[in-house]
């Protein structure tokens, strides 16, 4: 949420006043890789009815999981949604990738709900991505609930996730279960609400359990002395629970009622993160996580009040395509007003009209059809050809207008907003934002590829066939970049990571049938300019009788905040201003695009300003000629100058036994790795955080396993740019040249 939805959510959360359905959950369920998020996925299924059997990750049958890439390697690679009843109450749920390589399928399902349920397992606590999902939600503003995994194994340590989660991800949680083992190491809960335990039977799958009342004094007064601290820790939190323990001079006479209340409240502002646990490959703790679901996390209409200015005319958030052989391109779309009926006409923010000719409800690749949804609720669109991730859809111009209006009218009534923005009038106007595009901007942030390699069809008849599915790939996962060199004259993937690209590969086979040929992998570099520069570009040239004429006076300075200025010096002052603003735009469009292929290895050139000092246009030029003018003056800049380059750093997360810690630091130090820290887990295994370049981790996976025998895990994600050694930069640029 932006500053000024923040605002306006304020203003609108108290204006008017929608009834949404109250009985609709729309959640993603997030975590690190092989965490359990798809076996937990697969047990709400089954225990809600909607599955007959139990799907197993390592048996390849589970209904999320549908590719066959995932199947075979037992991963999920595309967010699917699944809808399923529990208590009367519709679930939506998103199960998401926990790959680094699949983080933009995260980012598109953050769009679509209200709540999250972040996945930890037991015995490694807070790991690598599961702070990058943390802090993916926290940038949505989503309220969380944090379910513990795997407690049934023995080195399964339940303080430790606590601590993570406090000093890892800064959170506050509150614990509303404790866990129990018996001599055999089955597990069970303890209910630090209800002071009771829970027992689940394996003999019915967890389909069955028992609540047993605490008999033992000492156990019940050690669970009765948490159910304190936890309302002690609630109401420093709550004001109506902190007032009624007031009133009534301690927590003897707090009630459950009440701390349900308090934990719903406190859940939805953010506050506070409630942790329950439980193993779902055992079948144990399933049933109270939907629970929870149920109880602390958000309805819809308890969020994105700033939609209201729609009222009852239909919008709708489009947040993942999908592509299915049958039905041609699948819409998954979230209703946030109105209703959307089955053979509707729609119209997406951009102007395109559209025919909703089928919808269908969410089961990942099972369809079943339905005539409409309502306000709040997801749900699958055929017959959607131009819309795309991001775009809002809605019923007419004369609605887009309409809720304008409303949303302007009441700005204006709202005087209070500058008290509610804490800020004066004369800095309210300085922000200058356009309301109403400011709550339709639904666009994305694309995390930038770092690899790229070139694909090839097996044949030219092929060619079309490839250029449709890359398109339609692209389409499905916007982290895919797909260019053409016209250097080379070569189609170019970039993308997010060695699977990534091995996954891309795959799916042209197995559900296109073309057998691609993809190049070696090329580090993604990017360049940046060392030391300013400035240049003054005159061309002239005839062209089918018309003089053109152009002379543009840039400089390139090291600035990372803003990439176009204009010189406000005296003398080049009035120059720029009589300037149209068109020429302008064309001007700075013609330098950002000229920055995107540096002159040492074609990366894109950062960390530069491009500065406007003068630029005088004959009479008649036409405006493609100064676009050519000014991107062939930066050119010019960038290769008299020259260029250093970046180079992408990973964080790598190595997990390994203590006697192979000393072999992974040997190799890791021959890879130019920075080694930020080595904790221990538990007894036998330590933590590895390290930085290293990604140039020298090329199935660096593959090498680690061989040096640890296959007992060590390693995980990697993305860590910025950082300028290269000479010798470093040299040789980088002879292996993309083929001389290395």
């Amino acid at each position: 949420m932006s500053f000024f939805q923040s605002i306006l959510f304020k203003i609108c959360s108290g204006s008017i006043k929608y009834v949404s359905k109250r009985y609709i959950r729309n959640i993603a369920i997030l975590s690190h890789i092989d965490a359990g998020k798809t076996t937990t996925t697969e047990r709400m299924l089954f225990y809600a009815g909607k599955t007959t059997s139990l799907g197993e990750v390592h048996r390849g049958n589970t209904v999320t999981d549908y590719l066959s890439q995932e199947r075979e390697r037992g991963i999920t690679i595309c967010s699917s949604a699944v809808s399923f009843l529990w208590n009367n109450q519709k679930i939506n749920l998103l199960d998401t990738p926990g790959h680094i390589d699949f983080t933009m399928e995260v980012e598109q399902s953050l769009h679509a709900v209200d709540g999250v349920i972040v996945v930890l397992d037991g015995t490694a606590g807070v790991e690598a991505q599961t702070v990058t999902v943390w802090f993916q939600a926290e940038k949505h503003h989503l309220p969380k609930i944090v379910f513990i995994n795997k407690m049934d194994r023995p080195d399964g340590n339940f303080e430790k996730c606590i601590k993570d989660l406090s000093n890892k991800l800064e959170a506050k949680p509150i614990c509303l279960q404790y866990p129990c083992k018996d001599n055999k190491g089955n597990l069970s809960l303890y209910d630090l609400i209800r002071l009771e335990r829970i027992v689940w039977q394996p003999e019915t799958l967890g389909r069955v359990f028992n609540v047993i009342p605490i008999m033992e004094k000492s156990l019940l007064q050690d669970l009765e002395d948490k159910r304190n601290n936890l309302i002690d820790q609630l109401s420093g939190i709550d004001d109506a629970l902190a007032d009624f323990v007031i009133s009534n001079d301690g927590f003897h006479k707090v009630t459950n009622d009440l701390i349900y209340d308090a934990l719903k409240r406190a859940t939805c502002q953010l506050k506070l993160i409630p942790v329950i646990m439980g193993s779902a490959y055992k079948n144990v703790g399933i049933q109270k996580l939907m629970d929870a679901i149920n109880d602390y996390l958000p309805a819809p209409h308890e969020r994105n009040q700033y939609y209201d200015c729609f009222e009852n005319d239909f919008a709708g958030k489009v947040f993942k395509i999908v592509h299915d052989t049958q039905r041609g391109p699948l819409t998954l779309v979230r209703v946030l007003r109105g209703e959307l009926k089955k053979n509707m006409r729609i119209i997406s923010i951009k102007g395109q009209a559209e025919v909703v000719a089928k919808i269908y409800e969410p089961l990942a690749d099972e369809y079943r059809e339905i005539n409409n949804v309502t306000a709040g609720d997801v749900a699958i669109c055929a017959g959607l050809k131009h819309t795309i991730t991001g775009d809002l859809l809605v019923t007419s111009t004369t609605s887009l207008k309409n809720a304008q209006k409303r949303l302007n009218q009441l700005i204006q009534k709202t005087s209070s907003i500058s008290n509610i923005a804490n800020i004066s009038d004369t800095e309210f106007e300085d922000t200058n934002f356009d309301l109403f595009n400011e709550i339709c901007s639904l666009e994305t942030h694309i995390p930038d590829p770092v690899y790229f390699c070139s694909i090839e069809p097996p044949s030219i008849s092929k060619q079309n066939a490839m250029e449709l599915a890359l398109k339609q790939l692209e389409r499905e996962d916007p982290s895919l970049r797909v260019t053409y060199d016209p250097v080379t004259g070569q189609t170019v993937l970039g993308g997010m990571g060695e699977l990534h690209m091995d996954i891309i590969k795959s799916r042209i086979l197995t559900e296109y049938r073309i057998d691609v040929d993809l190049g070696p992998l090329q580090i993604a570099y990017k360049e940046t300019i060392e030391n300013p520069a400035k240049t003054t570009f005159n061309i002239e040239k005839d062209i089918a009788g018309s003089k053109q004429n152009v002379s543009i006076t840039l400089e390139l300075v090291k600035n990372s905040k803003h990439i176009f200025n204009l010189d406000k010096s005296p003398e080049n002052a009035q120059n720029l201003q009589s300037l149209r603003p068109k020429t302008l735009q064309i001007l700075r469009k013609a330098c950002l695009g000229a920055l995107e292929r540096g002159p040492r290895m074609g990366g894109q050139v950062v960390e530069t300003q491009i500065c406007l000092h003068n630029v005088n246009i004959g009479r008649g030029t036409a405006d493609s000629f100064v676009m050519a003018a000014a991107g062939q003056c930066v050119q010019k800049i960038l290769n008299e100058n020259g260029t250093r380059l970046l180079e992408p750093i990973m964080s790598l997360q190595i997990i390994a036994p203590n006697e192979k810690v000393s072999s992974i630091l040997a190799d890791l130090s021959r890879r130019r790795a920075n080694i930020n820290d080595v904790l221990p887990i538990g007894d036998k295994n330590k933590s590895i955080l390290v930085d290293a370049p990604l140039a020298e981790l090329s199935s660096y996976s593959s090498v680690l396993r061989t040096i640890s025998s296959g007992t060590a895990s390693v995980t990697m994600q993305p860590n910025g740019f950082v300028r290269m050694h000479a010798n470093e930069e040299e040789l980088a640029v002879r292996k993309a040249q083929g001389l290395v």
